[in-house]
């Protein structure tokens, strides 16, 4: 579960950077700020997932 959670952290990371270079270039609304986003909100729910999954097994 460990290794999931270390591969979810490092996804999380690499898109929560690229949302901010795109953001630096663009309108919030604009459609490749928004496809980032919500790329990065999928990524923090499979982590939230895992987290609680964890939770329950301990």
């Amino acid at each position: 579960m460990t290794s999931k959670l270390n591969k979810i952290t490092g996804q999380i990371e690499v898109l929560r950077k690229e949302l901010n270079e795109i953001v630096q270039n663009k309108e919030l609304t604009d459609s490749e700020v928004i496809a980032a986003s919500e790329k990065l909100d999928e990524a923090l729910n499979e982590y939230d997932r895992l987290l609680k999954k964890q939770s329950r097994q301990s």
